[in-house]
């Protein structure tokens, strides 16, 4: 990595959240509480998906791969964050704020690509469901997953080809509690703001262009609901607009931030935090809360323990 990178900054300052310490105490308290239950929340979601035989469906199969992309999307950076809010000097390495970039764009890219096929999935299930077991074989549900990996895989090298080859010779502090692209590449030591714009505003197109997306779907699947009046079509509304606030909670601080990637807005911490602690803690409470058939199962595995 120095290899391609000849830069004099070996590390990067973050300035965290807050530099009150009565305030980093009861952040501390509350995102260990956090973690702490996004990690138990997703590992009992992903567990009940994987030994409970009649939840072995292309639908569970993909929250169980969402599952798993929120466990890792949440460990990312805040297990960093949390053990900050003690440290007297909050700092990264050069290596380790480039693998902070590297993760967070392979998990949201992969993300964003997984809740297409959960909202493609939806969409054969209720308009489509005569054909839905031949389009939704266990071969195109593993090919969904592994499109999902391979795009968020080439999103985040795209992105990170074009940071590794900026110089780093001065300013190394970022004003957020990890590394990302927008904050990163505003310390290069050269003229970058229209490249950088068009690099990383690409990145907030793909989410707004995405977003739309899933917003015509889910728009489809609920006006053909409305012509159907029975209690599996009540099922698949609550099961649709599940999906949906999870689509919503995820894309709208990702557009914001990156559609708008030079602007200093204080909230722009603010969203951070949510989709990258606050959506993975919130997916498993949404999922198992307005899923009847999860909560059934979920309450099952724990009496059994």
């Amino acid at each position: 990595m120095e290899g391609v990178n000849h830069s004099r900054v070996s590390e990067f300052v973050l300035l965290g959240l807050t530099d009150s310490p009565q305030l980093q105490i009861f952040l501390f308290v509350m995102f260990s509480v956090f973690y702490l239950m996004t990690m138990l929340g997703n590992c009992l979601i992903l567990l009940t998906v994987l030994s409970t035989p009649h939840l072995h469906s292309p639908m569970y199969f993909l929250l169980s791969n969402l599952s798993l992309i929120d466990i890792c999307l949440s460990s990312f950076a805040t297990p960093k964050m949390i053990v900050d809010f003690f440290a007297q000097h909050k700092t990264i390495s050069f290596e380790g704020c480039i693998s902070q970039i590297f993760f967070l764009h392979l998990f949201t890219g992969t993300e964003i690509v997984l809740l297409i096929s959960m909202s493609f999935d939806r969409y054969i299930a209720i308009c489509k469901p005569l054909r839905y077991s031949s389009i939704m074989s266990q071969r195109v549900c593993f090919g969904l997953v592994a499109t999902s990996w391979t795009v968020g895989f080439l999103h985040t090298t795209s992105q990170l080809a074009f940071t590794l080859y900026l110089p780093f010779c001065g300013p190394n502090v970022v004003d957020s509690f990890f590394c990302d692209l927008p904050l990163v590449i505003q310390l290069a030591c050269i003229d970058i703001y229209v490249l950088g714009i068009f690099m990383i505003s690409t990145s907030g197109v793909i989410a707004l262009v995405s977003f739309l997306l899933l917003l015509t779907s889910y728009i489809t699947v609920l006006v053909t609901l409305k012509d159907h009046s029975s209690t599996r079509s009540s099922k698949a509304f609550s099961t649709c607009t599940a999906h949906f606030v999870v689509v919503l909670m995820f894309f709208g601080p990702c557009v914001f931030i990156y559609v708008w990637p030079f602007t200093d807005f204080l909230v722009d911490k603010v969203l951070s935090v949510f989709y990258t602690i606050c959506t993975p803690f919130l997916n498993p409470l949404i999922y198992t809360l307005r899923n009847q058939e999860v909560k059934t199962a979920v309450k099952k595995k724990l009496s059994n323990q």
